[in-house]
């Protein structure tokens, strides 16, 4: 069980659990494509682009354009999370702490389904019939540090990027940052400027909304090779989240361990990146 639970005796602490800082659940799930899968491995197929063909004369032959296809393969990964609840723990505290142990619980799932997207944005995807070719995201859907944090040119940039690419302008764009970057923004923009109360108004969370893109902050995006932060911006369908099996939840009395109680988490996910003109890795510096 937890070696933490009598902290919360009330002989020592306060009636009531404290839930710590951390980020409740995930921020990134609403913002990808969730593709329900079968299976350990799962393919999603792709239809790509292909160009119409000028008539040269009268009662020509039917043109035979083939239509491109590919896939890409996503691997479902499983989690689990479970802590130990004795009812002699129970006994000592003034409350029972199976409802806050599962909440936690929940929180974590979430946050592991985060760390899924985040990895797939800029990870290698696998593409090919059985999902055997690797695929890097190319340098040119890549925004550089530039020995600066983020910059309304970067932004800039990362809209050209998806623009350049005739990304549909009707898929909801999201971009993914940290605090700091927000810090970023408002430090680079002068206060004449009408971008600074567009910026200070998304650092105040009364928008969430700039140049297009749905601002997400998450403090769980990583570093680059050069140690710069990792800013992510991103069409909603570039990025699939497979669900093999969502979060489930038990809480069960376990016989072998003095009929304490278990609360139980589990689930079977996996993410890959769709399509690399639909995503771009922006690099800031963090001083």
């Amino acid at each position: 069980m937890s070696q933490e639970i009598t902290t919360a005796f009330v002989e020592h602490y306060s009636r009531n659990v404290l839930e710590l800082s951390q980020q409740k659940g995930s921020r990134l799930r609403a913002a990808v494509r969730v593709e329900p899968v079968t299976g350990k491995n799962a393919y999603i197929d792709r239809v790509g682009a292909v160009a119409a063909r000028k008539r040269s004369s009268r009662h020509a032959d039917t043109p035979q354009l083939d239509t491109p296809h590919s896939r890409r393969r996503v691997s479902l990964v499983d989690y689990d999370w479970a802590d130990l609840i004795d009812d002699t723990d129970k006994v000592r505290m003034l409350v029972d702490p199976a409802s806050p142990y599962a909440q936690a619980g929940a929180w974590a799932m979430g946050r592991a389904m985060d760390d899924e997207i985040i990895t797939a944005f800029t990870g290698t995807a696998h593409a090919g019939v059985d999902g055997s070719s690797t695929v890097a995201l190319p340098a040119g859907q890549m925004v550089a540090a530039s020995a600066t944090g983020l910059t309304i040119a970067k932004l800039l940039a990362a809209k050209e990027i998806l623009d350049g690419n005739d990304v549909d302008e009707s898929i909801s764009r999201f971009l993914a940052l940290t605090s700091k970057q927000v810090t970023d923004l408002l430090n680079t923009t002068e206060v004449k400027s009408s971008d600074f109360n567009t910026v200070k108004a998304l650092a105040q969370g009364e928008i969430d909304t700039f140049l297009g893109f749905r601002f997400i902050r998450t403090e769980r995006l990583g570093l680059d090779g050069s140690g710069d932060r990792t800013v992510v911006a991103w069409a909603q369908d570039g990025v699939a989240l497979a669900l093999g099996k969502s979060p489930v939840a038990r809480v069960d009395e376990r016989a072998d361990k003095n009929y304490a109680t278990q609360v139980y988490y589990s689930m079977a996910i996996g993410a890959t990146r769709l399509e690399e003109e639909k995503v771009v890795a922006v690099a800031c510096v963090e001083a």
